[in-house]
């Protein structure tokens, strides 16, 4: 019959002998695929022969099947679904796809049932998870430069404001430590007053270890941030100090433990002259508040609030009549502690002086200020001189501002900007006062001048370097923002 005379040789054809029109590669070093004899009883030879053929030529030209519908140049690529639609019979005879495994998360979820009994005692057995603590950041080796020695007769204190830089960015950042914890109206309305007050806890507890390592490294002089306690002045939202009162106490005895004096700045919006009522009664909420902070501290005279004289509204002895009337309307707690400082822009120290001998009300001279807004015939150590008379009027100790302005500043505004550091103290300086070094440094600024004039000993490990290039962003405060010098740097 005919099947009998397809003989082995016919069996083992290939699929290139098949398909003429299309060639294969030959492999190398290996033989030819076979397909074995297939022998069924009752089936014609020609019916044997078109089943192998078209078998192959399935095979040689079905496209692999995916288990999921791809998009490829915008393009769907078959499924095994349409696949099976398309050719029922061949796609049994398809080897196994290799089926991509799911990520973890994305298969269908187990619904839990309620929780039992014996489920929630088995919750209470659990010990509870620790929670992960990172590990502490290691200090760099820093190098620190060599400074220009210097000679002076100055032996007083010298101070810095508001922010410690090593403490504020120590590492991880739930142990940094500062005092100015603050928030936004909105979060108060969410919040509520109560979570507003522990933020001021929190920065009076912080203060302790401020003045701790300030007493480590001899300085002695420091100005409270005005952001101790977020709003306690503000006309709605403000409230009392008393609830902090043993803080407070607590920070006012280690302060004068250690014979160091803290004072405090109220913020510019603080306008005694405004012809606003408004803007009076505000800034007498905020003296009233500073007030009582270093009351509760227990802090002597020597703790001062300074304000400068503000705007002066297109009429400047307009304002500065206000000025004199607002001050002898303040509480007399109020009063015993104000201080006027002169400012780079509406009032010299010229200005404020009379007010400061007829009212008794100190002054404290600004040496940058005086240097962009001079008074006129009248020179520095004038000012300080008839300054001073005051201060001892009041039995208080004097003390000063010093700041620089950076390097390369060319206008007004330019100089207006604090330095980094201060690289020298004035020629008109008493020997015997307090001076607040206003600089981005902070503490760094005050340990500089140490090592300038060797005023006190220095702990190496104190130290920080310089930076390269002075920003007007202060050292510590956080922001994502970058200063233009800094990408300029990194171009």
């Amino acid at each position: 019959s005919p099947a009998e005379s397809v003989t082995r040789e016919t069996m083992e054809t290939t699929a290139a002998d098949l398909r003429p029109a299309r060639s294969l590669r030959p492999r190398a070093a290996k033989a030819p695929k076979t397909v074995p004899s297939v022998t069924e009883p009752e089936q014609s030879d020609e019916s044997d022969w078109t089943g192998l053929q078209e078998e192959e030529k399935h095979i040689m030209k079905t496209p692999k099947p995916r288990h999921k519908t791809v998009l490829r140049n915008n393009k769907k690529a078959p499924c095994k679904k349409d696949m099976e639609e398309a050719c029922p019979s061949s796609v049994e005879n398809l080897p196994l796809l290799k089926i991509k495994r799911l990520s973890k998360g994305t298969g269908p979820k187990k619904r839990k049932g309620p929780l039992r009994e014996d489920d929630a005692a088995s919750f209470d057995e659990q010990p509870p998870k620790k929670k992960r603590k990172n590990a502490p950041k290691v200090e760099p080796v820093y190098v620190i430069p060599e400074v220009e020695r210097k000679e002076t007769t100055f032996r007083g204190r010298l101070g810095y404001a508001c922010l410690n830089t090593i403490l504020r960015n120590k590492r991880p950042a739930d142990e940094a430590v500062f005092c100015s914890r603050t928030c936004r109206i909105d979060t108060i309305k969410k919040n509520g007053i109560e979570w507003v007050k522990d933020l001021g806890r929190r920065n009076i507890e912080d203060m302790l270890k401020i003045i701790e390592w300030n007493e480590e490294n001899n300085i002695r002089f420091m100005r409270l941030s005005s952001e101790m306690f977020p709003f306690a002045s503000h006309e709605l939202y403000g409230y009392s100090l008393e609830y902090c009162a043993p803080a407070l106490a607590t920070v006012g005895a280690l302060a004068n433990k250690y014979g160091h004096r803290l004072t405090v700045h109220p913020g510019q919006f603080t306008q005694l002259g405004s012809p606003k009522d408004s803007v009076v009664k505000a800034s007498i909420r905020e003296l009233e508040y500073h007030a009582q902070m270093l009351n509760l501290m227990g802090v002597g005279p020597d703790g001062v609030m300074i304000i400068h004289g503000g705007g002066v509204y297109g009429d400047k002895q307009a304002a500065l009549a206000r000025i004199r009337k607002t001050v002898g309307e303040l509480p007399k707690d109020v009063r015993d502690r104000l201080v006027l400082e002169n400012d780079e822009l509406c009032y010299n120290a010229a200005d404020l002086l009379s007010i400061c001998e007829e009212l008794d009300i100190p002054l404290v001279f600004d040496y940058h200020h005086d240097i962009l807004n001079p008074s006129p015939d009248l020179p520095p150590s004038e000012i300080i001189t008839r300054a001073n008379v005051i201060f001892a009027k009041r039995g208080i100790k004097p003390k000063q501002h010093l700041s620089e302005p950076r390097e390369g500043a060319v206008t007004v505004m330019e100089r207006r900007a604090h330095a980094d550091r201060c690289q020298r103290l004035p020629g008109d300086l008493p020997d015997d006062m307090d001076l607040m070094i206003e600089a981005k440094d902070k503490e760094q600024a005050v340990l500089h001048l140490y090592r300038i004039y060797n005023l006190q000993p220095v702990i190496h490990a104190s130290l920080r370097p310089p930076a390269d290039i002075q920003t007007k962003e202060t050292k510590g405060r956080k922001s994502n923002r970058r200063t233009r010098s800094k990408k300029d740097a990194v171009e």
